[in-house]
């Protein structure tokens, strides 16, 4: 081996690079660490063109940066993300670096539509649920009421949108909304009527049972002067309606 010149020769190329990518690596670990790549400033944005309304830059500022570790090339931006996804009000962070010593974090921030079942958790806008102070929350104004079983909740939310345009000719507002472990809606009115619609079958089902009352709410509330409770649209081709407590009006035939 000794006298095999080409091996030799390759063995110490080989050598001389090691030696080279270590000191290139050293060097770079040295420069990395050098106090002007320190981290003195962390800029907080909009991630888009809505204000932050929920979220003081200061405070979410105090909150995450004590877990943040690292100088501008070491800090983990995965990590830091973490950290402010973790404060309230913040349903996502964009980290990136801006040279030489600055993070910029562009955050997104959940927009209230109500609460979420009885544990004083919210629901947003995009259906996320999330914790975050209640009263902060109602700030804007008064809280829907939703619930349903685990995973649903993007589905409510879709579901508010449709019961919300049609019910719109009667002048009528979901307040509240109840997706039952069946999968059947209940809702109540902003005039104090509770709605059931039964399980959800689809929409041109559930359309179909809100056109139903649709049709004939504004007879009903002439005769019953307004007094209507509870409306039951379980039935294939009629209704059921409580008034005053009493139940006036019902329809044979089996509830779906």
């Amino acid at each position: 081996m000794w006298q095999d010149a080409k091996m030799l020769n390759a063995a110490s190329s080989a050598l001389l690079a090691l030696v080279a990518l270590a000191l290139v690596g050293s060097g770079l670990w040295w420069v990395a660490q050098r106090p002007m790549f320190t981290l003195h400033t962390i800029r907080i944005e909009s991630a888009n063109e809505l204000p932050l309304e929920k979220i003081n830059a200061l405070t979410v500022r105090s909150a995450a940066v004590p877990r943040i570790r690292g100088n501008f090339f070491t800090t983990d931006l995965t990590a830091v993300r973490s950290a402010f996804e973790a404060v309230p009000w913040v349903r996502r962070a964009l980290v990136r670096r801006e040279w030489p010593d600055r993070l910029v974090v562009k955050i997104e921030e959940h927009r209230a539509l109500g609460t979420w079942g009885e544990d004083g958790k919210l629901l947003s806008q995009k259906g996320d649920v999330f914790t975050a102070n209640l009263a902060e929350a109602e700030d804007d104004g008064d809280l829907l009421e939703f619930d349903g079983p685990e995973g649903s909740e993007a589905q409510v939310v879709a579901r508010l949108a449709q019961f919300r345009q049609w019910f719109a000719p009667l002048k009528l507002e979901p307040e509240s909304l109840q997706l039952s472990n069946r999968y059947a809606w209940t809702l109540r009115m902003d005039n104090g009527m509770t709605v059931e619609l039964g399980r959800d079958q689809g929409d041109a089902v559930l359309k179909e049972r809100v056109d139903r009352l649709v049709a004939v709410y504004p007879q009903l509330m002439q005769r019953l002067q307004g007094k209507i409770e509870n409306v039951d649209l379980r039935y294939p081709n009629g209704l059921a309606l409580k008034a005053d407590g009493m139940v006036l009006a019902g329809l044979n035939g089996k509830k779906k």
